[in-house]
């Protein structure tokens, strides 16, 4: 009895008891990754416009008479688009036309007095000399009709460039000056966009415009309604930056332009990227350790995680694209990466069979 006792005693002091159950490893799942040819579709919004464009301008300075057309209507091309006061061009119209009469004038006197020489000459009742006078007479007098009849077609010349007409077929997109304004030689006053082929054109950034591929075309649709499409041609790219937006100007040249596609109108040009190798992994993948991208890799064998450095190719709808420090056959986590440490060990689930 006494032993009993004893033994009840020594197991109390000893803190006898039951072990305590293990506790539970923390549950993920994971992927094991691998590398994948990626080349996702960029899309861009840009707008359509003529490939050719020109600013219309008076040949001569002048007050603005009268202009005809807005913009947004369309030309022809002998349309008259507006006019300049033309008091001026008619007086000196008037003066070279004067001009012409007193030159004719003196030609006919000179042409008739060198026939009348030359009929002289031949019966010898006249001298070589007189002859040769008349004959000079008769060449200046040729020259000063010519030098007239040139001063008047520059006299018209001059008065039909207080109309400016459109020169070619074409929109109206833009007017920089109004009736009663004294503009120069040469200042825009309109500007056309010619009839023909149009462009979409795009603002792109340097990193977009190194990775896109042109060689197929690009496939461009309307914002307002994607299913007017067609398809387009890269036909120029910028040589300089633009310093306000860091972008380069690219115009795709449009193999057809549906009829909704009108100058003017937004458009979504869709290309292919330059094909290389990412791991494609999901969005519940991606963890941030020090402000930087990480995910976390399971050991296979004892079943810790470690965090490695990523970087982010490009976001997608379903994945994320990354590149870095993984290699093919790793295992990453793909759920439940919040709650991990480094060298924490995990229970990997399986995915949920549908």
């Amino acid at each position: 009895m006494l032993l009993c006792g004893l033994v009840l005693s020594l197991c109390l002091l000893a803190g006898c008891k039951e072990d305590a159950p293990p506790q539970p490893l923390t549950q993920v799942r994971a992927i094991t990754v691998a590398l994948s040819d990626f080349a996702p579709a960029i899309t861009l919004t840009g707008v359509v416009r003529a490939q050719t464009q020109s600013d219309l301008s008076f040949r001569l300075a002048g007050k603005i008479r009268e202009r005809l057309v807005n913009p947004g209507e369309h030309v022809t091309a002998d349309q008259v688009l507006a006019r300049l006061e033309p008091e001026e061009q008619k007086a000196d119209l008037e003066a070279a036309k004067a001009g012409v009469q007193s030159a004719e004038a003196l030609y006919r006197q000179a042409a008739a007095t060198f026939e009348r020489q030359k009929s002289l000459l031949a019966t010898g009742n006249t001298t070589r000399r007189e002859y040769d006078q008349a004959d000079a007479n008769q060449r200046s007098a040729q020259a000063q009709l010519d030098q007239a009849r040139g001063q008047l077609s520059s006299a018209q010349d001059q008065l039909s460039y207080t109309e400016l007409r459109a020169g070619a077929d074409g929109i109206i997109i833009a007017r920089s000056a109004e009736a009663g304004q004294v503009v120069a030689q040469a200042q825009p006053v309109y500007t056309l966009a010619r009839d023909g082929a149009r462009d979409a054109v795009f603002n792109v950034h340097e990193w977009a415009l190194a990775n896109l591929v042109f060689d197929k075309g690009l496939a461009v649709s309307l914002v307002a309604d994607p299913a007017v499409a067609t398809v387009g041609d890269m036909r120029e790219i910028s040589p300089a930056v633009d310093p306000s937006t860091m972008t380069v100007a690219v115009k795709i040249g449009l193999r057809q332009t549906p009829p909704a596609m009108v100058l003017g109108a937004l458009v979504n040009g869709t290309g292919p990227m330059k094909q290389h190798k990412v791991f494609l992994l999901p969005w519940g993948a991606i963890f941030e350790s020090d402000g930087k991208p990480a995910v976390w890799v399971v050991e296979p064998t004892a079943k810790t995680v470690s965090l490695k450095p990523i970087v982010i190719d490009r976001y997608s709808r379903d994945s994320i694209a990354v590149t870095g420090a993984l290699e093919p056959g790793q295992i990453v986590v793909s759920a439940g990466a919040q709650a991990l440490r480094p060298g924490q060990k995990v229970e990997i689930v399986p995915e949920a069979k549908p």
